[in-house]
């Protein structure tokens, strides 16, 4: 028997050496093979993590559409997303700090987080009933001691480097005054596609040295982050009042007004909302059809509310957001072939244009077309343009000045004794509101 026992020992001992040595699953490459790169802007680095979501939460949904910007001390940021038909994981979340142009900035995890900048991610809930099982993850954003922009990244177990996704969000402290100046249009052609925003920044609050050189300005259009104006010089300063005056002749500072977002309804799978054709019950995932679109380059302005190209999740069969279910959304533009890749883009995507949401050209049907697995919600979206020629990415929407469109302006101070970008005003504006 003392045999017996030493031969299962050292049998024991030999599967436990085997087993340390074998090679471990290495998860920090994408799903096509190649290792993942950290990307500083909104990403998911797995095809099934999906809508993916980071909005202030003041205790209502509502607020999933309103720009992930808050004051500082106010920890009321909320990331959301699901991983689709997995178990569920030990995820990590990570604060970066980035400047003004979304570059990893200088400073060390001290100078901008009071805790340890790891941070479990420890709420999660299963899918009620759905036809794609997923997990559906819920984060509290944690407070950060400085102003500026933020990079949320998260990422699997004890491997920094296994990234599934990144979300930006901004944290300010208006330090400054802004005046908003009537619109100011150059003459010509331009009056009828661009928006101009004159404004004023009063500065008396804050001690800086050279505001042409430590001052810049960046201003979005809808939340976006593919076409920002950024490194906006003032106008004119005036010193003696501590004000920079911004007002904007150049074309290259001029957003085209676009035109209204095209939408859908797809909250209820019994009863298709606006612009649904049909729901295919028997795909699985179910399918939606979504009416063919056309090209609106060359109408005139049409007006009616939108969300300003953003999307909400909801469910108005249960409703109970843990019972939306994915389903696989296709779209039809019909149109000649353009020279250039054809997208469907919206905040749904990041504005992102990728293999995903590329669309084919069909020469039988005389269209575009595109698949996209989507959870059940509302929908804006526009077609986008990628081409090496002069077609403009708003080909097929066209562009008006009536348009009604969300604006934010950011303005940045980079300290002396810093050498990092800080967010120091913050205003949101609309144009044309409703």
């Amino acid at each position: 028997m003392p045999l017996l026992r030493f031969h299962t020992a050292v049998l024991l001992l030999c599967i436990g050496i085997c087993a340390r040595c074998a090679p471990t699953l290495q998860r920090s490459a994408n799903f096509q093979g190649d290792p993942k790169a950290l990307v500083l802007a909104d990403k998911a680095y797995e095809p099934q993590i999906k809508t993916i979501q980071l909005y202030p939460s003041f205790g209502a949904r509502e607020n999933e559409l309103l720009p992930a910007v808050v004051p500082i001390g106010q920890p009321n940021l909320l990331l959301e997303f699901d991983e689709l038909d997995r178990p569920v994981e030990r995820y990590y979340v990570r604060i970066i700090h980035c400047n003004k142009d979304w570059s990893k900035s200088g400073l060390s995890d001290l100078d901008f987080m009071p805790e340890f900048n790891e941070f479990p991610i420890t709420d999660y809930e299963f899918s009620n009933n759905t036809r794609i099982p997923y997990v559906h993850y819920r984060f509290p954003v944690p407070p950060v001691r400085l102003p500026g922009n933020y990079v949320a990244a998260v990422y699997r177990g004890s491997d920094p480097e296994d990234i599934i996704l990144t979300k930006r969000f901004m944290v300010f402290e208006n330090r400054i005054n802004f005046t908003r100046d009537g619109n100011l249009i150059g003459p010509g052609r331009a009056a009828g596609l661009n928006q101009q925003l004159n404004f004023t920044v009063d500065y008396k609050n804050v001690e800086i040295l050279n505001p042409m050189i430590d001052v810049s300005v960046v201003i979005r259009q809808n939340m976006r982050w593919d076409n920002p104006i950024t490194d906006i010089k003032p106008s004119f300063v005036r010193e003696d009042l501590r004000e920079l005056e911004y007002r904007f002749f150049d074309p290259e500072k001029l957003f085209r007004g676009g035109n209204e977002f095209r939408f859908f309804d797809l909250r209820s799978v019994n009863f298709p909302g606006r612009f649904v054709a049909s729901v295919d019950k028997n795909a699985n995932p179910y399918a939606a059809f979504i009416q063919p679109d056309r090209s609106r380059g060359g109408e005139a302005y049409s007006q009616y509310t939108d969300i300003n190209g953003q999307f909400g999740i909801a469910n108005l069969d249960y409703d109970d957001p843990l019972s939306a279910d994915y389903m696989e959304v296709n779209f039809t533009l019909e149109s000649q072939k353009v020279d250039g890749d054809v997208y469907v883009a919206g905040g749904f995507n990041y504005w992102n244009l990728d293999d995903i949401n590329r669309m084919s050209y069909d020469p039988s049907s005389g269209s575009y077309k595109a698949a996209i697995l989507l959870k059940q919600g509302w929908y804006d979206y526009q077609y986008l343009v990628a081409s090496s020629s002069t077609l403009p990415p708003m080909h097929f929407e066209g562009s008006h000045f009536e348009t009604e469109n969300l604006y934010e302006i950011f303005v940045y101070h980079r300290p002396f004794h810093l050498n990092a970008d800080l967010l120091i005003g913050y205003i949101r504006l609309q144009e044309n509101p409703r």
